[in-house]
Order: C-alpha cells, then sequence, then structure tokens
C-alpha cells in the first residue's frame, strides 16, 4: 500500500510538472503567408482593403507559391488621385480585380532571379489572353516603366512580397514600348510633331491593335539598307505610311491566330503576307522577307510581336 501511494505522488508530481512546463513554453508560429504578412504591415493597409474589395485574400492564403509586387498606401494614394477616384470603392471591381492581378506572378522569384524582360502576370489583357509585365534590372528594379521596387524579399510561406512605391496599371502597347529600351527608335519615330498623327493616343486607346514592332536595330539596319543618316531625312507622308504598315487596328493577333500564306491588311491599307515555312516570318510588299523574333508580348488593349528588320510599304 505504501508503495502504492508512493507511485501514485510521483504521478501526480510528475504531471504537475508537464503542464507548468508547457505553460512556460512561447507558442511558435508557423510562416505568415503573404496576405498575413500584408496585413501586418503598417504602409501597405490599402492593399490589404484593395484585396479585401476584390475577395483577392483567399487567393494570396493560398499555396502558391506567388510573387507580389506590393504597393504602398502612398501608391495608392496617386493612383485614385491620377485616375479621377475619389476613394478605393469608387473602383470598379472588375478593374481593381484586374489590376491586383497585374501585381502577382505565378512562382516564387526573389530579387536576386529577376532579370530584365517580360513575364506573366495574374491579369488578363484583349481577347482574355494572360498579361505581360516588363522589368528591367538596369539600376534599379522597375516594373513596366512605372513602379521601382523599394524593398525587395519579404518572405512569406507561400511566395516572397517585393514592395513597389507606384501601382503598375494595366499597359498599353504603347506602355510597353516606352518602358523597353530596344524601342527607343520606334518611339521616337511615333512621337515626330510633323507626322500630324497621334499615335501615342491612338495606340493608348482600347483597341484591340496588333503591332508588330522594330527594334532599335532593325531601325539602324533600315538606314543602312536605304543609305540614309537618320529618320529625319524620310520625308512625313513615307515615315506615316512605314509606321502604319506595322499595325493592325482591331484584332489581337497572336501567333497561334498567324497561317502560312495569310494576307494581313493593316491600319494603313497596305498587306503583308505570313510565312511560317521556316520559323515566323513576314514578306512585306518590297518582297522582303522579316523574322519575328518574339511574339505575344500582351497588353491590355493588344499585343505585340517584335521584328528584327522594319517592314516597308
Amino acid at each position: 500500500m505504501k508503495n502504492l501511494r508512493l507511485l501514485a505522488f510521483t504521478i501526480l508530481t510528475l504531471s504537475i510538472g508537464f503542464i507548468a512546463c508547457g505553460d512556460d513554453d512561447p507558442i511558435v508560429e508557423g510562416p505568415k503567408t503573404i496576405a498575413e504578412l500584408a496585413s501586418e504591415t503598417a504602409n501597405l493597409s490599402s492593399l490589404v482593403a484593395a484585396l479585401d474589395a476584390a475577395d483577392l485574400v483567399s487567393t494570396l492564403d493560398g499555396d502558391g507559391p506567388f510573387t507580389v509586387f506590393a504597393p504602398t498606401d502612398a501608391a495608392f494614394s496617386s493612383f485614385l488621385s491620377d485616375n479621377g477616384f475619389a476613394a478605393l470603392a469608387d473602383v470598379p471591381k472588375d478593374v481593381l480585380t484586374n489590376i491586383l492581378l497585374n501585381h502577382v506572378v505565378l512562382g516564387k522569384v526573389v530579387s536576386a532571379d529577376l532579370t530584365t524582360g517580360y513575364v506573366e502576370s495574374s491579369a488578363t489583357g484583349a481577347g482574355g489572353n494572360t498579361m505581360n509585365m516588363y522589368i528591367s534590372t538596369d539600376g534599379a528594379v522597375t516594373i513596366n516603366g512605372v513602379s521601382s521596387v523599394s524593398t525587395p524579399d519579404i518572405d512569406a510561406s507561400n511566395g516572397v512580397i517585393h514592395i513597389v512605391d507606384a501601382v503598375i496599371g494595366l499597359p498599353t502597347v504603347v506602355s510597353f514600348a516606352t518602358a523597353d529600351p530596344s524601342f527607343s527608335t520606334l518611339v521616337t519615330a511615333l512621337t515626330t510633331e510633323s507626322l500630324g498623327v497621334d499615335y501615342v493616343g491612338t495606340l493608348s486607346a482600347a483597341g484591340p491593335f496588333t503591332v508588330f514592332a522594330p527594334t532599335n536595330d532593325a531601325f539602324v539596319a533600315l538606314l543602312a539598307e536605304l543609305a540614309i543618316g537618320g529618320l529625319s531625312e524620310l520625308p512625313d507622308d513615307v515615315l506615316n505610311a512605314v509606321l502604319q504598315y506595322h499595325v493592325l487596328s482591331g484584332a489581337n493577333v497572336r501567333a497561334a491566330d498567324l497561317s502560312d500564306g495569310q494576307v494581313v491588311t493593316t491600319l494603313g491599307g497596305g498587306d503583308f503576307t505570313v510565312d511560317l515555312t521556316n520559323g515566323a516570318s513576314i514578306i512585306d510588299a518590297q518582297d522582303r522577307k522579316l523574322d519575328i523574333v518574339v511574339t505575344d508580348v500582351q497588353a491590355n488593349n493588344g499585343v505585340i510581336h517584335v521584328l528584327s528588320q522594319v517592314l516597308l510599304p
């Protein structure tokens, strides 16, 4: 009997000890999701409110992984002011949702893995196609030429957050042309005042447009081919005809929509022929064969295909 009492006392003492230790141990929380981290970050309260209004909190609480470019409260304030909204509640839900998704990239991409070029966001552009964003790592990391990363690599359980200083609006074909420095000569041509055509205004409209965009090197090759010193030596009517020969209006024509031998009518009324016999290429009105070197850069109002040479009508 004495041994039984001793055994019972020992068990009771150990139980009390274990309970006491359990009460003193700190509660260890698991890693937090992107949505949870955003809700705990003081200067991301507008983002949290926007995610809630767009019913996207559960998405960013999901498995992911996601890379989120998170605009600050000041960025949202500027966005609302610049677009004529008095408050976040004034932004139509479908527009707000697509803008927020334009800040989300599938997969976890830390700053060290970011490279200059086009990536897909989670937003949709013309024709319901997945939209692109242009990332530049030349100096500060910028997105679409309008937003810079101010605080990178906030690690989450389901991805990573990079805080940015401006809301990344839905890009037009003009947005990509101005953000990507390889199109600087094209932008110069499009903004030549003596042409008398507001190409920037036209190509910033609803569209949709399909733009076959020559690179800077393409324009250098054209100048050599024509034996002239610069675009300024081209008469305005010729330069207008050349620029309009690179644009299709009223259609978002992606690479999969092109067929061998297809004749395409451009904004200026001229035609060219698609040749797919050895990769994607175009035969222009001068019977020159030009390669399409990048396809399907999707904007909100159209799509860009990049050319290695300038088309001649």
